[in-house]
């Protein structure tokens, strides 16, 4: 298997010699831009404003009638009602003075339903993700382990390749890790990043089964100090070769970070993998 393809950060080499320790920014090492031009089409203003409508488009009104005078009270109209022939009675002859049967009295209303009980409290929200430790002092790694992968293996320098990627490490040794030395150290303040084959000729090397490692895991970096930089994994992706995306992968992070790489997607003999699974984690401790 050919070395990782991802582009690797670049200009690390001059930044190197200014200090270990030294956080380094990387950036792709090819990328292309695309610019597209526009043309802006305006039109002159002749200071005579938007058009008006006209008089003759205006909505025409409704013609009303001329309304008639009210009219006066007719002429035979009596001046004086006649009298009644017999006054009205105060009240009917067959009205009853009495109601025959008393009206039965209204029911009991019902009694009021008893209050519902309140809802059960809600669950509490799951703990959130232990914030990024404090940065480490520069130690470079010297073994990497992911304990739920089974994982444990030595890691060596590495730089770029004649493509200006990450070179791979040495491909005799299936069980073997290169850490970029361009970049921060695990446990910096920064984006530090872990290369290896997923196979060889051979048969699986370390990185095998990267692509299965599970959001929340741990990724321990062993240093030459002695202290261990421990990750905790936020998620696992596979990029094709020609669409890596370089700049999110190995940007400059404010807090430590680790990029954790290695081929994938599907193979060829000519063309080799077709992408790059990588792994992001942080540093809890």
């Amino acid at each position: 298997m050919t070395s990782p393809e991802p582009a690797g950060p670049t200009g690390s080499a001059a930044r190197q010699h200014a200090g270990r320790g030294r956080r380094l920014p990387w950036a792709a090492a090819s990328a292309a831009l695309a610019i597209c031009g526009f043309a802006l089409i305006g039109a002159a203003d002749n200071g005579a404003g938007p058009p008006r409508p006209s008089a003759a488009a205006a909505v025409p009104l409704a013609t009303s009638k001329a309304a008639a005078p009210s009219p006066s009270l007719p002429l035979d109209w009596p001046r004086e009602l006649p009298p009644l022939a017999s006054p009205l009675p105060s009240t009917p002859l067959d009205w009853p003075r009495e109601l025959a049967a008393p009206v039965p009295p209204l029911p009991p209303l019902p009694p009021s339903p008893a209050p519902a009980s309140p809802p059960p409290p809600a669950s509490p929200p799951p703990p959130a993700s232990p914030a990024a430790a404090q940065p480490l002092s520069a130690s470079t790694p010297v073994r990497i382990r992911i304990p739920s992968l089974d994982v444990s293996a030595p890691v060596i320098k590495v730089g770029l390749d004649e493509h200006g990627g990450i070179a791979a490490p040495d491909k005799a040794n299936r069980n073997l890790a290169g850490w970029y030395q361009g970049g921060v150290t695990p446990g910096q303040s920064g984006t530090a990043s872990i290369v290896g084959h997923v196979d060889t000729a051979k048969g699986p090397a370390a990185f095998y089964t990267l692509g299965a490692l599970a959001r929340g895991a741990r990724v321990e970096v062993e240093r030459e100090d002695g202290t261990i930089a421990i990750f905790e994994v936020d998620g696992v992706e596979a990029f094709a070769k020609d669409e890596f995306p370089s700049s999110r992968v190995f940007a400059d992070a404010t807090r430590p970070e680790l990029r954790v790489v290695t081929c994938g997607g599907s193979f060829s003999k000519k063309t080799h993998y077709s992408g790059n699974v990588v792994a992001f984690a942080h540093l809890v401790s």
